[in-house]
């Protein structure tokens, strides 16, 4: 065993190659050292400069291959990381400056204020890590120009160049407020649909303890999650490839910094064309032009619009698409394939669920998120009533539910949860059998050893620092940026402790302050499903790069401990499901920091006051929206500057899950296997693992379960014209390139998926203000054949056919709650469009296409005068006499409906 303080001087270790071979790397990746044998035989790394050079592994080298040449291989993660980030630091530099205060404050307030705004817009933008890094990095090297170098002031303002740990902590701060939280959605729900309006002080509170709750967890599992070079977090590779790029010495990074500039300029122009100018690049089918008029076809083939279809075989050349989550240039091959694998499950799942007629599904749409009524049909989909659901107090009401039935999902979106549970559970199973000696060390604390070492009262002294031991195994597993981290005093464990007793304390106080009517002991069981979760999908995201979305499940599983309360449900919800986003946002900037060796108490005071100020400004411009902008964000269509319809999704989400989980999903229900499915999950990954140790060279260990059966639910929403494109770019990248070209791969791979990220996520960010109505006015492109002059005849933007409620589904669709880690703006461009085309629509007079949401809209003629609820005319008394008596006790039927 081996006792690490919480600092030290700095480490070095040798690191054994089988061969002897002395090697001498430098250029682009901007690091240098030499190996030679060392009296045991092996090879231990020598530093060239007077900078910390410690624990450095040489990438590997195939002779053979090479024909003794030194071809460079790139195989596992510690010769990733160590081949394309330098392993190396100046612990001199300072992050401490004024440039990093003013910026990092100033970044947080643009992203948190603007990532509320845009929650209330017909367009929904993020803030990415890539735009924050990319105008800090302006402003940094601005300030350090024009402010004085000499005298008083250059000692405080500007004592030094612009450095990359400056500019590490702002992007850690800016980016820990950016995200909209999900506590402001609760207040919001609350404030609109529930007449409550809990406290300012309370409200700031919940804001902070629901985001901090992760953080605490997350802090505390660093060791296991953070730590060790199998923790790759192979999103941050283009992250931390681009701080480098702009920070080391230009004559050793030129040629990268060259070419991300030229593909940032020319992705922020090509971007142009798919995003405004030209459509119909979104997605180009042969198949959908070759027979326009089959739903089959564009059920299958279709996918430029959202909702449209599975997009098989398009090809896309929008990279705010093919890049929307994940950029393939980063996601790591074995992911990649597991991907691939239920990518083709899902096509072939989705259209034998609908075509076969399970769960009646031919009577409600291929794709969608809502809930439909039972009277809905092949010809008419009847959208389901959640609100009238609920009496005076907020609670499901059993006669309610008689009168209205239970109600339907689309046959895609009930197989994309049934999916989802069987990978969640699959994840649990996967995870130990494969990955066990990497995470056990978390519940490590509760060893015998362990607890005995508790009982002694020495070591209840926390506040005089940790000391941390650690086997010898753990140690060969660190990561060699890790091991240059030790030259700095780390965040004691107890500060995160301290983070996660005020997160739970303060977070409990505050359910009862704001009404939530969620019981004491479910929101302990909430925080227990958060550390379960950050344990289990933080390994598997930090090790293959994907994250899963676990919002459904959680709030599922919230409405069966506390059944029929909606609001109970959403505040289950925030503290079970936002604590997992947290906590993987805290663990990937923690790895952010270590790449860019950012001393550990920059870092954890950068995300803590990222995520105040984050709070504060969240809150106070979500006030301000909704106070200002009630009627507009009530009413279904909104205006082309303000939208209700994330609070109205998010609202319906809660009652259909808080209200109607035990309803539809118990055993001997409609939807029984989607709870079955997590126990069905457990054993997926079974047979795979026994084959293996039958056959371990068959490759059966390269089979990741839960990843293939999480992507069989894969298309069930969005525009899905990308994935062959996002498929063809990966291999090419992370097989081709990497296999065959790997010296290019590790100097050019990283920095060209920053440069398209951001030359991309730049142009989108100002033509959402320019044309794309964020501003208040849209501007729309003259109508040609590169933007389907034929949409207003019923086409899609690839000429596919569309059914009459296509135009109603893409102005309701799901928007799904994303991690700061995701493109900016690159979700708006699924709404903007389809506003562009009705907008086109409007305009043309001389169309003959008939709008199924103009007719569901004519036919809502019984209108409550109180709750504004509407009602198709057909509707029975008995069930706006339930209504009233419901929601409106204390009024008379006439004073409600007309006669």
């Amino acid at each position: 065993m081996a006792t690490v303080p919480d600092h030290s001087e700095g480490i070095a270790s040798d690191i054994g190659h089988t061969t002897a071979y002395e090697a001498d790397e430098k250029g682009d990746n901007g690091h240098s050292a030499s190996f030679s044998k060392n009296s045991s035989g092996s090879e231990s790394p020598k530093a060239t400069n007077e900078k910390a050079d410690y624990g450095m592994a040489a990438p590997a080298y195939d002779e053979e291959e090479a024909g003794h040449t030194g071809k460079l291989r790139v195989e596992n993660a510690e010769q990733l990381v160590t081949s394309v980030l330098s392993v190396d630091d100046d612990p001199t530099l300072n992050a401490w400056t004024f440039r990093m205060w003013f910026l990092g404050l100033g970044l947080s307030l643009f992203g948190s204020v603007l990532s509320t705004i845009y929650y209330f817009k017909p367009q929904t933008v993020f803030v990415s890590v890539i735009f924050l890094t990319i105008w800090s990095y302006i402003l940094g090297e601005i300030m350090a120009k024009i402010i004085p170098k000499s005298g008083f002031i250059g000692r405080w303002f500007n004592p030094h160049k612009f450095n990359h740990k400056e500019h590490a902590a702002i992007v850690i701060m800016s980016s820990a407020a950016a995200t909209c939280a999900l506590g402001t959605e609760v207040l919001a729900v609350q404030r609109l649909y529930y007449s409550a309006s809990p406290n300012a002080g309370a409200s700031i509170f919940l804001l902070f303890s629901s985001q901090c709750l992760g953080y605490g967890i997350a802090g505390l599992m660093r060791k296991t999650l953070v730590y060790p070079t199998k923790m790759l977090y192979p999103i941050n590779l283009p992250l931390n490839t681009l701080l480098e790029t702009l920070h080391r010495d230009k004559s050793e990074t030129a040629r990268r910094l060259k070419l991300f500039y030229i593909m940032f300029c020319v992705l922020f122009v090509w971007e142009a064309f798919p995003e405004y100018i030209m459509p119909l690049m979104t997605g180009v089918s042969i198949f959908c032009l070759a027979k326009r008029d089959s739903l089959v076809f564009t059920n299958l083939f279709g996918g430029t619009n959202g909702n449209e279809g599975l997009g098989f075989l398009s090809w896309c050349m929008d990279w705010q698409y093919i890049a929307g989550t994940q950029s393939p240039l980063w996601f790591p091959l074995q992911t990649l394939v597991n991907n691939l694998v239920g990518y083709l499950l899902c096509i072939c799942v989705f259209m034998g669920v609908y075509y076969m007629n399970i769960w009646n599904a031919q009577d409600f749409p291929f794709l969608s998120q809502l809930l439909f009524s039972n009277t809905s049909n092949s010809t008419v989909y009847q959208e389901y009533n959640q609100t009238a659901l609920l009496d005076s107090n907020n609670v499901l009401d059993p006669a309610m539910l008689d009168v209205l039935g239970i109600p339907y999902f689309a046959s895609t979106y009930a197989t994309y949860i049934l999916s989802t549970n069987l990978a969640i559970t699959a994840t649990f199973t996967h995870m130990f059998l494969w990955n066990y000696k990497d995470i056990s060390t978390a519940w490590a604390f509760a060893s015998w050893t362990n607890i005995k070492k508790t009982m002694n009262v020495e070591n209840w002294k926390f506040w005089k620092g940790d000391r941390q031991t650690i086997s010898a195994e753990e140690e060969a597993a660190l990561d060699p940026h890790y091991r240059l981290m030790l030259a700095y005093k780390d965040a004691p464990n107890w500060w995160y402790g301290a983070v996660l007793i005020f997160s739970i304390v303060v977070g409990l106080v505050c359910l009862y302050e704001v009404d939530s009517t969620l019981p004491w002991w479910a929101f302990f069981v909430a925080c227990g499903l958060a550390v379960i979760c950050i344990l289990f999908f933080g390994a598997q995201y930090a090790i293959t790069g994907f994250q899963f979305i676990i919002q459904p499940i959680i709030q599922m599983i919230g409405g069966y401990l506390h059944p029929g309360y909606p609001v109970a449900n959403m505040y289950f919800t925030l503290f079970g499901y936002n604590a997992v986003v947290q906590g993987q946002l805290l663990l990937k900037d923690l790895k952010i920091a270590q790449y860019a060796k950012l001393p550990p108490r920059v870092t954890f005071t950068a995300q803590l006051v990222g995520t105040l100020v984050g709070a504060i400004f969240n809150y106070v411009m979500m006030i301000s929206i909704v106070d200002n902008q009630r009627e507009i964000l009530l009413s279904i269509e909104g205006t082309n500057i303000w939208s209700g319809q994330n609070v109205q999704q998010y609202n319906s989400q809660a009652i259909a899950w808080g209200g109607l989980a035990k309803y539809m999903f118990s055993v001997g229900g409609r939807y029984e296997w989607v709870t079955l499915a997590f126990l069905v999950g457990f054993a997926i990954p079974l047979p795979f693992y026994f084959l293996h140790r039958l056959f371990p060279r068959a490759g059966f260990w390269y089979w990741n379960t839960a990843i293939i059966t999480y992507y069989i639910g894969w298309l069930c929403v969005g525009i899905n014209s990308s994935i062959l494109t996002y498929f063809a770019v990966g291999f090419a990248s992370q097989w081709f390139m990497r296999k065959y070209h790997p010296e290019w791969f590790v100097k050019y791979n990283y920095i060209l998926s920053a440069a398209m990220d951001g030359g991309t996520q730049v142009l989108v960010f100002i033509f959402t203000f320019a044309v794309d109505g964020g501003s208040g006015a849209s501007v729309t492109f003259p109508t040609y054949w590169g933007n389907n002059g034929g949409t207003g005849d019923g086409m899609n933007y690839d000429y596919s056919t569309t059914p009459d409620l296509q135009e109603h589904l893409s102005s309701s669709r799901f928007i799904p709650h994303f991690s700061s880690h995701q493109s900016l703006a690159t979700i708006m461009g699924n709404g903007a469009k389809a506003a562009s085309k009705r907008e086109r629509n409007a305009k043309d007079a001389n169309t003959g296409g008939k709008s199924q949401l103009k007719s569901n809209a004519a036919a809502k003629t019984l209108i409550c005068k109180n709750c504004k609820q509407d009602w198709q005319g057909t509707t029975n008394k008995a069930t706006l006499e339930q209504h009233v008596s419901s929601r409106h006790p204390k009024l008379k039927y006439e004073e409600c409906f007309d006669n």
